[in-house]
């Protein structure tokens, strides 16, 4: 009986983690060749157009183009501080003597060898997983860069190549906390965490699948003293608020004579 448990690891987690990269080796295949029938590729084709439209951004539109990445950057930061925060959990639960899941409750191979190879797996996956998300957030700063330098003739191609560099270790971040949580499902046993590879590739696969044909961007750009008076306009509707202490009569400033 002690066989047949210890013999499970061998079987059925190589089998998960196996389902799991052929997955994304296929969904890889999709993206570089077809890349219309991916998630991944459809948000590529929109985000280009994105930055082919603020590439020809007026100065009083580069707010917007700011606001869209400054979120990007917060995401990837509050995932990568996730991740890095996850990962110092696990070595400290490595580092400590406890034994909880090392008892008759888990089915599978209980020796101390297997629990390390458990915990050094989780331990890798949340540390690329954190650096994938730094790497993001590096690239959607030099993209911010890109598009607040006005007047340039910097090539769209430049901040496109930094945009998707940024979606793409994105992705790559979050594929890593998709492997970490097949691993966590290790410490439980072997058929958790088989059963959770397959049903994480079949989950993955509706999320990953699109069926929304590419769409043609046309652009089309207004003048600038069309958008000078539009903005003229909005600022007579709204207006700005005042200094207070300028339009406070209570608090206004004071003229000394000598």
């Amino acid at each position: 009986m002690l066989l047949a448990k210890g013999s499970l690891d061998l079987v059925l987690v190589p089998c998960g983690l196996v389902i799991m990269f052929g997955y994304h080796l296929i969904l890889l295949y999709r993206i570089l060749r077809r890349p219309g029938t991916t998630v991944i590729g459809y948000e590529n084709h929109n985000k280009l157009a994105w930055v082919r439209r603020m590439t020809q951004a007026t100065p009083e539109e580069t707010a917007l183009a700011l606001s869209v990445i400054s979120s990007s950057i917060a995401a990837s930061t509050n995932l990568a501080s996730l991740s890095i925060a996850l990962g110092s959990l696990i070595g400290a639960w490595v580092s400590s003597t406890s034994k909880v899941f090392m008892t008759e409750l888990v089915y599978g191979d209980n020796s101390q060898a297997t629990a390390a190879v458990k915990y050094i797996s989780l331990l890798v996956c949340f540390l690329v997983s954190f650096t994938c998300f730094i790497h993001s957030a590096r690239y959607y700063v030099q993209a911010s860069f890109l598009v607040t330098t006005l007047d340039s003739d910097i090539p769209a191609s430049y901040m496109q190549h930094a945009v998707i560099r940024g979606g793409n270790f994105w992705s790559m971040g979050l594929r890593a906390l998709y492997f970490a949580t097949t691993l966590l499902m290790w410490i439980f046993g072997p058929i958790p965490m088989f059963v959770c590879s397959v049903f994480m590739v079949f989950t993955l696969h509706m999320l990953d699948s699109n069926s929304l044909p590419l769409h043609q961007h046309q652009f089309t750009v207004r003048k600038r003293h069309d958008q000078r008076a539009l903005a003229t306009t909005v600022a007579t509707r709204h207006p700005s608020p005042q200094n207070a202490i300028f339009s406070n009569p209570i608090l206004s400033p004071v003229t000394f004579y000598n």
